[in-house]
């Protein structure tokens, strides 16, 4: 079986987020970036199928060199090679070209994405992907079971789970229940050593800008001044409830 992972290098959630002085793009000074949380499920998903029917998997990212060092972590938790398309992410509709153009070129029975990234929570790419390539698509996918050429995936929607089945190949956008947390992999120093003869293939953009572009970013306002009440005051409380929140 030959698996695709698409990873997103996205800022660890605990990192604090600045803008740059015009406010067009993220600031990366001092940001420690990881693996997009949902890719990781899908790429433990990937070595949970591998492990049981075999075959390869390979992780794939649009963006700079400076996302390598996520390829090489997905190396180092297990898999076989990374492949980096050399272009600057500018939006949804681009990187799922770019991800059609080299899955078109090559052969995958399974194309698993995660159902979003953390940075901008589009969720986006992996339909757009399975559009463009006119194959079965399942989202919020919290269960995948393959037998012979038939996929099984069971995906979360409003009130309950819906389940699928189709051929391979599939698109999968994966989230945290395709694995349980527990089973998440961390690289250790063999995975890490081995990671670095591991092959990274470097391909051109086959496309040219992006469709869309952003504008300006800003933070959220800071949070106002706590006013604080006597507890015996309930008339106060009520009135600033009603005239300023305007909660009742």
């Amino acid at each position: 079986m030959n698996i695709l992972v698409c990873i997103s290098h996205v800022p660890d959630t605990t990192a604090k987020i600045n803008f740059t002085a015009d406010g067009t793009s993220l600031d990366p000074a001092g940001v420690q970036f990881v693996i997009n949380p949902y890719d990781e499920f899908g790429l433990t998903k990937a070595l949970h199928l591998k492990e049981a029917q075999g075959g390869s998997i390979t992780v794939i990212n649009v963006g700079p060199a400076t996302t390598e060092p996520t390829l090489r972590k997905a190396l180092a938790i297990g898999a076989d090679k990374a492949v980096r398309i050399d272009a600057t992410p500018m939006d949804a509709i681009t990187v799922a070209k770019e991800l059609k153009n080299h899955i078109e070129a090559n052969s995958y029975d399974v194309i698993i994405c995660g159902q979003e990234s953390i940075d901008y929570n589009g969720q986006q790419v992996p339909a757009m992907l399975a559009a463009m390539l006119r194959l079965p698509f399942a989202n919020a996918c919290v269960g995948l079971s393959i037998q012979n050429s038939t996929a099984t995936a069971t995906s979360e929607i409003d009130g309950g789970h819906a389940t699928y089945e189709a051929t391979l190949p599939m698109v999968i956008g994966g989230k945290k229940g395709l694995v349980e947390e527990k089973d998440l992999r961390i690289p250790n120093m063999r995975g890490i050593m081995s990671a670095r003869t591991k092959p990274l293939e470097v391909v051109a953009s086959s496309e040219t800008g992006g469709l869309t572009s952003a504008v300006a970013f800003e933070k959220p306002a800071g949070k106002a001044e706590v006013k604080m009440v006597d507890a015996d005051n309930v008339d106060e409380l009520v009135r600033l409830l009603h005239e300023e929140a305007k909660a009742i």
